[in-house]
């Protein structure tokens, strides 16, 4: 293709900020679509690919035959047996999404996250089945959700999902002029994952609702949560505020020395 005289040259990819970003595939089914997303991946300078609970073999001859030059990335892709596991060391999580939920923190288009994005330290892109996409819990365990403009008819191929987003989201570097200070002690997903796990018990341990009704409002206390981007420290005086909840709701006496003993 011959370029224009007037086209800007374009940014060397060992200048972009990649290295924050991770991929995430859930439950891919086809080996192609596996191997075009990691040709995708490589064609933005991403490298780390992660793959929950894959329904084929991620070495397939189709996967490394249409991953090209991005063999590498598909032949050292992280295998992990569940989503929380791919996610665990990442302290900002994205899932992909083209449909609406009024209990989960609505849908955004990729260029609207650049500055939470490089804000971010380690980052994850999750990208759901071809034919299903994400479930509603796997969407309520990511911080945000983004979805790709399109026409009425929304249904895109993993790869070319893949390649949009991340191509969205590294323009940060060319177009933001003043990003934002990037965030050191965001808290990691693992954390966070423990202090909802400890809440939703706390939820049920003082009849606050019921178990048939838990799920819902968990999303929406993920949703205020999530949206307010928590730091490590902060996630700690919650788990403490809640401790301190369900040690009195078992009957304890308040104790303001601290010693529960």
């Amino acid at each position: 293709m011959v370029k224009s005289m007037t086209e800007a040259p374009p940014v060397p990819p060992s200048t972009l900020p990649t290295t924050a970003l991770r991929v995430v595939l859930v439950s891919p089914k086809e080996p192609g679509n596996i191997g075009s997303s990691a040709r995708a991946m490589l064609n933005m300078g991403v490298s780390d690919l992660r793959i929950v609970a894959p329904r084929c073999d991620v070495l397939a001859p189709e996967a490394l035959y249409m991953s090209v030059h991005a063999r590498a990335l598909v032949e050292n892709a992280q295998i992990c047996s569940t989503l929380e596991q791919a996610t665990q060391d990442c302290d900002f999580v994205v899932g992909t999404s083209a449909r609406e939920y009024s209990d989960l923190i609505p849908a955004r288009y990729p260029g609207e996250l650049r500055t939470q994005i490089w804000a971010a330290r380690n980052v994850a892109v999750v990208f759901g089945r071809e034919e299903s996409g994400l479930t509603t819990e796997e969407l309520a365990r990511c911080q945000a959700r983004v979805r790709i403009p399109t026409a009425e008819y929304s249904s895109l191929n993993l790869a070319q999902a893949v390649l949009i987003v991340l191509y969205e989201f590294i323009q940060s570097q060319r177009t933001t002029p003043t990003p934002l200070p990037r965030k050191e002690n965001l808290a990691p997903r693992e954390q966070l994952e423990g202090s909802y796990a400890q809440l939703k018990s706390l939820i049920l341990e003082i009849g606050y609702t019921d178990p048939r009704r838990v799920d819902h409002m968990m999303r929406l206390y993920r949703k205020i949560f999530d949206r307010a981007q928590l730091e490590a420290d902060e996630v700690r005086m919650f788990r403490g505020l809640w401790a301190q909840m369900s040690w009195i709701a078992k009957g304890n006496k308040p104790n303001l020395g601290g010693d529960k003993g």
